[in-house]
């Protein structure tokens, strides 16, 4: 097993929610995201880390192999963080500099937003360690099929999410390997201003670039030579079939829903 985790990758263990069907991991994990959207306090972040780390442990994949996973990420959210803490306003002002203020609102919109992205990233993961790409790409088309009353290329949008997600690990091995070839030619991407570091990682970026592309066309050859037609109808070899367990896990998300609004109705009270 390797020693990270990164989204689009799927771990295989034994664990009850690698077992459940691919359709009820979709839905309780985009359940848990809207209630992520929803979480505007401290104790609903509080709740809903709570049920995302007994996700995570229900699992069992390692916690470090999340944090490695979520590394990659950091920067963003780091970034993130701190132009809602510098540039929000609103409350209390604790300290201004020209165009940069602290203030109470901007500490609580940069915690807000801290825990928005981290709780997604890690849900997502969770999904991805537990289903293969081509299952979570059955469980799209099977959820979206009744759209194909009106028309909508149901098979086209689940192949494309299944492509994607198969080469989010693909990419980001990738950087590795650029990002060790121009080490041992002498790059330093952790030393200097955050300006030439950025400025070091265009030699990754063009490369990066000039791979995917290949790969795209390779992948593009592929198809063509197995003679794929996007609008045929198309038999599949494993069949997505509902069972009690997957009820079971719907009903426990309803249970963290009204343990969700509870802590809404709890915070309420206190102010």
């Amino acid at each position: 097993m390797n020693n990270r985790v990164v989204l689009g990758m799927y771990v295989p263990t034994n664990s009850r929610f690698h077992s459940l069907d691919p359709r009820a991991k979709l839905l309780v994990v985009c359940w848990y995201v809207v209630l992520v959207f929803l979480a505007t306090s401290l104790v609903e972040n509080l709740w809903l880390a709570l049920i995302l780390g007994m996700m995570m442990v229900i699992t069992k994949v390692p916690f470090r192999m999340y944090w490695h996973g979520l590394k990659p990420m950091a920067w963003v959210i780091a970034f993130t963080v701190v132009v809602q803490l510098l540039f929000s306003s609103g409350g209390i002002t604790y300290w201004y500099w020209g165009p940069f203020h602290l203030t109470s609102g901007g500490i609580s919109d940069a915690g807000l937003v801290f825990a928005r992205f981290t709780l997604v990233i890690l849900a997502s993961t969770v999904l991805t360690v537990a289903t293969p790409p081509l299952q979570l790409a059955d469980a799209v088309e099977s959820i979206m099929k009744p759209l194909k009353v009106i028309h909508v290329p149901v098979g086209q949008v689940s192949l494309m999410l299944s492509i994607a997600m198969r080469f989010i690990p693909t990419i980001f091995d990738e950087v590795e390997t650029i990002m060790n070839a121009q080490r041992a030619r002498g790059a330093k991407f952790d030393e200097g201003s955050l300006f030439k570091r950025a400025k070091r990682f265009v030699s990754v970026l063009i490369p990066l670039f000039v791979t995917s592309f290949q790969r795209a066309e390779e992948l593009a050859t592929a198809m063509d030579a197995r003679d794929y037609y996007p609008n045929g109808k198309r038999t599949k070899y494993r069949l997505l079939r509902w069972q009690k367990r997957d009820w079971a896990a719907v009903g426990l998300m309803a249970f963290v829903t009204v343990g969700f609004l509870v802590c809404h109705w709890f915070n309420i009270a206190i102010i």
